[in-house]
């Protein structure tokens, strides 16, 4: 009686965690929005009945999480057993991807004249899947955050708020940057159902009315509480993804965090640290409990923590996309610098083609292109010239300790006093 008594108590307990911390998240949530907080507001407009729903979806998750906890039988399984589970359920994601895959390519392929009926057997292998791994998910979800949270623990962080994630479809998030300078003035969710031409439709319409440089992109994660993971059958990403997001709920909690909004250096702060131990607890996670996928593949260069993963694309030999990358923004800034607008975007088109043809698919590579990514600078090309991504990587190579390298990282409150901190002011 006693421990079912405490049992109780504990889930009370961490419901009423769940439920204030999602909520002020939740309320709070201006998607990485730096700056001011007038472009959202006239972007806002064009999204009408297409912005995403933060409150409805984490009142929905907090429930779900609390039913998971509640049926936690996953706590008395060994540990050999509990790994399985998680390595079940990302089979069945590989297989739904599959599956799914082929019966695009069915409905896209000219030849198939009746693509329902010629794909009706995987249509129905579809379906199955589905539930399999929709019976899987809790539990796999469960022993997955469990895992990140025992790596956090034994780097001696206290691990408030608990490590609480939920595989979901994300939203796209629609970024905005002003023509004649590469800077993030609005990053706003949309739903995830938009097609790939409603994308576009809506980039379009917003750069043509506003005058600004707009891209839609997808999301891996995002730091709501529980935080929002993409469902994706690579389990190292989703690992690192898992990571990166609780660090951002950590960091919420402190000044770095708290001043996320304030200036695009202290984003960048916050995103390459979370990118950084993101990376770091993840690969700390597969070795200990799926030694079998160690190392991890070689990431995409572009392949970011809070961004979809890409289709996989053969690059060409000995092209360095970073380097390449790096070029691209430092000579677009250059530009812009100048007040050679057309001439920058023009530039930057050509780069994309000619990136594209040593396998880099990108769609649309402009300054909101590197208004979004250049904020993930643990060692990507997107950043250019920016001398922040090195002070956080410079900070971590001076660290001790990972955390040591948080803790001081979640103190800071401008990049003048990283700079001062590292004596490089």
């Amino acid at each position: 009686m006693r421990s079912l008594l405490i049992r109780a108590l504990n889930l009370t307990l961490a419901a009423c965690a769940w439920s204030l911390f999602a909520l002020a998240l939740a309320f709070s949530l201006a998607q990485d929005v730096s700056v001011s907080t007038a472009m959202p507001d006239r972007v806002r407009a064009y999204l009408r009945a297409t912005e995403f729903d933060f409150v409805d979806w984490t009142l929905t998750a907090i429930g779900y999480k609390v039913r998971q906890a509640s049926v936690d039988e996953q706590r008395f399984l060994a540990e050999k057993a509990r790994a399985k589970i998680v390595r079940d359920y990302f089979d069945l994601l590989s297989q739904l991807e599959s599956v799914k895959g082929e019966i695009e390519k069915q409905y896209a392929d000219p030849a198939v004249t009746d693509p329902a009926a010629e794909t009706a057997g995987l249509r129905a292998m579809q379906t199955d899947l589905l539930a399999r791994a929709h019976r899987l998910q809790p539990s796999a979800e469960a022993i997955l955050q469990e895992q990140v949270a025992t790596i956090f623990s034994e780097q001696g962080l206290l691990i408030f708020p608990p490590v609480s994630f939920h595989f979901t479809p994300l939203p796209y998030a629609l970024i905005v940057s002003p023509r004649d300078t590469i800077r993030q003035d609005a990053n706003l969710d949309v739903n995830g159902d938009l097609t790939l031409d409603q994308q576009v439709a809506l980039e379009e319409k917003v750069s043509r009315e506003l005058d600004v440089s707009t891209l839609v992109v997808g999301l891996g994660g995002i730091g709501t509480y529980p935080t929002m993971v993409l469902q994706y059958s690579d389990l190292n990403w989703i690992a690192s993804v898992t990571a990166h997001e609780w660090t951002h709920n950590y960091l919420t909690l402190r000044p770095l965090g708290l001043n996320y909004e304030t200036t695009p250096e202290l984003r960048t702060m916050n995103e390459t640290t979370a990118e950084m131990i993101g990376d770091e607890i993840g690969a700390l996670v597969i070795a200990r409990y799926y030694p079998e996928l160690v190392p991890p593949p070689a990431p995409f260069n572009n392949f970011l923590p809070r961004v979809q993963p890409p289709e996989a694309t053969p690059a060409a030999p000995g092209f360095d996309f970073t380097a390449e990358m790096h070029t691209t923004r430092v000579t677009a800034d250059e530009l812009l610098a100048q007040g050679k607008i057309e001439e920058a975007e023009s530039y930057m088109e050509q780069r994309r083609q000619f990136m594209w043809n040593h396998g880099y698919q990108i769609r649309k590579l402009n300054q909101a292109y590197f208004a979004f990514y250049g904020a993930y600078a643990a060692g990507g090309g997107a950043p250019g010239a920016d001398p922040v991504g090195p002070a956080v990587r410079l900070l971590r190579k001076r660290s001790p300790s990972l955390k040591y390298f948080l803790e001081t990282m979640a103190g800071f409150t401008s990049f003048e006093a990283l700079e001062k901190f590292l004596g490089l002011k």
